[in-house]
């Protein structure tokens, strides 16, 4: 069984070791370094696991070492992790980091030479297990490990592979993807109460609305638009709807935002160097 270290017991910590534990993962094959002793203690309690405050006495005997700390903390704990002489380990650990704006070079600069590390742009439905992750490979990652770190990845949601080129704009759709949608219900909800509906019936039928229409976009095989064109009778009031929302530039406004939010991932990686 993989051993885990995960390195920050934040609530994306939390999260992907609670999917570790749901989908069959052994708590004794999971260490969690938290720095504050009451949220360590609280941590062991909920989840079994081994708690330490020391990056070094976990990453021993490690096979993944997830960094899930913020980016800002992320040069300290790979120091640390280099003063711990992972190159010596008698397995290969590789080290995956979900720390947005990293690049891997940066990591990898600080590590023994040639050591595999893996970067992660995960979003925070993994908090439900339905999180959408993105790996990319830094310039020693082998096949093998991608697939252990997809591996782990999956127990909160799905995952794809991708260059490191496209990292800004993972960022830009599925990072900060979450946002966009909370705030097309959050309009949604508004415009129905000022139809005259409650609010707690508005956001029933707009968040069921949703679930129901992605779990529809998913399994049916069809696309969007194929879909959509299905619910749009000629002449009627969803036609009368998507005509009000094409004259507000709702596409071209979707399409300015993911490219202003993968120009500020690139200017924050840069910033981050």
């Amino acid at each position: 069984m993989t051993r885990i270290a995960v390195i920050g017991g934040g609530r994306i910590g939390e999260a992907l070791i609670a999917g570790l534990l749901e989908s069959g993962r052994a708590s004794k094959d999971l260490v969690v370094v938290e720095p504050v002793p009451a949220r360590g203690e609280l941590l062991a309690q909920r989840f079994g696991v081994r708690v330490t405050e020391v990056v070094a006495e976990a990453a021993a005997g490690a096979d993944l070492i997830v960094i899930a700390v913020k980016p800002q903390d992320v040069d300290g704990v790979v120091l640390e992790l280099a003063k711990a002489e992972l190159g010596e380990q008698e397995q290969e650990a590789v080290v995956v980091s979900l720390a947005a704006g990293v690049p891997t070079g940066r990591i990898e600069v600080k590590l023994p030479a040639g050591f595999p590390v893996v970067r992660v742009m995960s979003n925070t439905p993994m908090l439900v297990g339905q999180g959408m992750s993105a790996i990319a490979p830094g310039r020693y990652a082998r096949k093998e490990q991608l697939a252990l770190v997809s591996e782990m990845l999956e127990s909160v949601g799905k995952v794809v592979t991708v260059p490191e080129s496209q990292m800004d704009a993972v960022t830009a759709v599925s990072g900060s993807g979450p946002a966009y949608f909370f705030l097309v219900v959050e309009a949604m909800v508004d415009a129905a109460v000022g139809l005259g509906l409650t609010r707690d019936v508005a956001t029933t039928l707009v968040v069921q609305t949703m679930l129901g229409s992605a779990a529809l976009l998913e399994e049916s095989g069809q696309s969007a638009a194929e879909l959509r064109g299905g619910v749009t009778s000629p002449a009627g009031t969803t036609a009368a709807a998507l005509r009000e929302l094409e004259r507000g530039a709702v596409r071209s406004a979707f399409h300015e935002a993911l490219n202003a939010a993968k120009r500020r991932s690139v200017e924050l990686a840069g910033t981050a160097e």
